[in-house]
C-alpha cells in the first residue's frame, strides 16, 4: 500500500485540498484511495508519535488505523492530512528551526508503515508571513522565549527538509509554494491521489475563484468552458493573468499583527525564501510542483 502524509504546513491551504478531494470523492475512491483529515491524528497518531515509555506498539497503532478503512472499498493508497504530522504548536519554531522534530516523526512513520511506500507532501509558506503568524499563535511567554533565544533571520525551510532527508531517506518528498496554491491546487490533488496529470477535477479552481473579484470569476468561468486539459500551459498562463489582474487585496494580503514586524523584514525574508525554493527545486530527490 502507498501511504501519503499531507502535512500542511500550518497556515497554508491544506484545508482547501481536503475540500477538493471531498468534491471528487467518487473519483478518488475509484482510484482505490481513501483520505482523512485531523481525526486519525488525534485518535491514533498523536500518542504514537510521542516518544514515551507508554507509546502504543506498532501492531496496536496499525490495527486502530485499519479500522478506519471504508467497508467494501479496496484501498491501495491512503492519505493522512494534517500539519500536525510535522509537529504540534510548541515545535513549529524550536531549536532554531521550523518543525525541529519533523525528521524524527517522519522516520517513525516510515518505520510504522514499513510494508508501504511513504510519501510526504508539504506546502511551504514565505517565512516573512509564516513566522509572525506562528508567534501570534503562541502564548505571550512562549513568544517572548522564542524571540529571546532564536535568531529569526536564520529560519528557513531547508533545515527541516534536510532533517527529513537524513532521518527518513526512503520517504518521497513533494513540495510546492503555498503562494502558488490557487493555480496548482488541482495538480497537488492529482499528485496526492496518484491520478494522471490531465485528469479533470470538479471545483479545481474554487480556491482561485474565491480570491478574485466578480469580473475575475467570470473570466475564469469563460476560460474553463473551453474544456482545455487542466495542465494546459496556455490555460494556466491565462489563469495566472486573471489572478494578477483581479485578485482581491483583502483576501491575499494579510495584516501582520506582530509588533515591529515591518515590510522591510518581509521583503528580506521573501528574497531568502525565493533562494531556498530554487535550491529545493534543484534537489534531484524532491518533486517540486510549479504552476
Amino acid at each position: 500500500m502507498q501511504m501519503v502524509i499531507q502535512a500542511g504546513a500550518h497556515f497554508t491551504d491544506h484545508d482547501h485540498l481536503l475540500n477538493l478531494l471531498q468534491a471528487n470523492a467518487d473519483l478518488v475512491a475509484g482510484n482505490h484511495t481513501a483520505f482523512w483529515g485531523l481525526r486519525p491524528f488525534r485518535k491514533i497518531f498523536r500518542p504514537a508519535l510521542k516518544p514515551s515509555a507508554d507509546r502504543p506498539s506498532h501492531q496496536d497503532t496499525l490495527a486502530r488505523f485499519h479500522k478506519l478503512f471504508p467497508n467494501g472499498q479496496q484501498v491501495d493508497r491512503a492519505i493522512l492530512s494534517s500539519a500536525l504530522y510535522l509537529g504540534e504548536r510548541p515545535s513549529i519554531i524550536m531549536d532554531g528551526q521550523f518543525y525541529a522534530n519533523a525528521g524524527q516523526r517522519l522516520a517513525y512513520l516510515d518505520n510504522l508503515f514499513s510494508d508501504s511506500t511513504v510519501e510526504l507532501f508539504v506546502g511551504l509558506r514565505n517565512p516573512g508571513s509564516f513566522i509572525p503568524k506562528v508567534l501570534m499563535l503562541l502564548s505571550a511567554p512562549e513568544r517572548e522565549h522564542i524571540i529571546a533565544t532564536t535568531d529569526l533571520s536564520c529560519l528557513s525551510w531547508l533545515a527541516m527538509i534536510e532533517d527529513i532527508r537524513d532521518l527518513a531517506p526512503d520517504v518521497k518528498i513533494t513540495l510546492w509554494s503555498n503562494e502558488d496554491s490557487p493555480l496548482i491546487c488541482g495538480d497537488i490533488a492529482r499528485a496526492l491521489v496518484g491520478l494522471p496529470e490531465d485528469t479533470p477535477l470538479e471545483q479545481e479552481y474554487a480556491l482561485l475563484s474565491s480570491l478574485v473579484s466578480d469580473m475575475g470569476k467570470q473570466e475564469i468561468q469563460s476560460l474553463l468552458e473551453h474544456q482545455a486539459a487542466p495542465n494546459d500551459p496556455v490555460l494556466r498562463g491565462r489563469l495566472a493573468q486573471v489572478f494578477q489582474q483581479h485578485a482581491l487585496t483583502d483576501e491575499i494580503e494579510e495584516e501582520v499583527e506582530l509588533p515591529g514586524w515591518n515590510e522591510d523584514i518581509v521583503t528580506a525574508f521573501t528574497e531568502l525564501y525565493e533562494q531556498d525554493l530554487a535550491r529545493l527545486q534543484a534537489m534531484p530527490d524532491i518533486r517540486f510542483l510549479n504552476p
